[in-house]
């Protein structure tokens, strides 16, 4: 299964989910020169879904047990475990103990909205554009 069709498959069950109550899951922001991380602590019991990322980047399972569908189908991650996400990657999971994820992206950005409008896609679409134009400008 390739990530745009994970895409897809994903924001139908969010579709479904939306009519579930839904949950905060809590975000820690960490910055060192050039690297910013963005740590969430996801419920045991919860299923989650993640956002679209433009760029590679790595995932850091530091505590936790959590099934992920993955371009190769679903695995089940236990931490510790370092993941790298391929461009247009969107997540999702289910997780089983309390897990601790951390994605990291390499920037020396600090404003959060500048980070997010730089490394996600707020949509398939929003995706498909920003690959298109990094293959328009490879090409010039």
């Amino acid at each position: 299964m390739n990530a745009i069709a994970n895409i897809d498959r994903i924001e139908r069950l969010e579709t479904e989910m939306r009519a579930f109550p839904q949950i905060s899951i809590p975000v820690t922001h960490h910055f060192a020169p050039g690297v910013y991380a963005r740590e969430v602590t996801i419920p045991a019991g919860s299923l989650v879904t993640g956002k679209i990322h433009k760029r590679a980047h790595l995932n850091i399972i530091s505590k936790g047990e959590i099934t992920v569908l993955t371009d190769d189908g679903l695995k089940r991650i236990k931490a510790p475990c370092t993941l790298l996400s391929a461009p247009g990657t969107k997540r999702v999971g289910l997780a089983h103990t309390d897990t601790v994820w951390t994605t990291i992206h390499g920037t020396y950005e600090t404003d959060l909205g500048k980070i997010e409008a730089e490394f996600i896609a707020q949509s398939r679409d929003d995706y498909l554009e920003f690959r298109a134009a990094l293959l328009l400008a490879a090409k010039e």
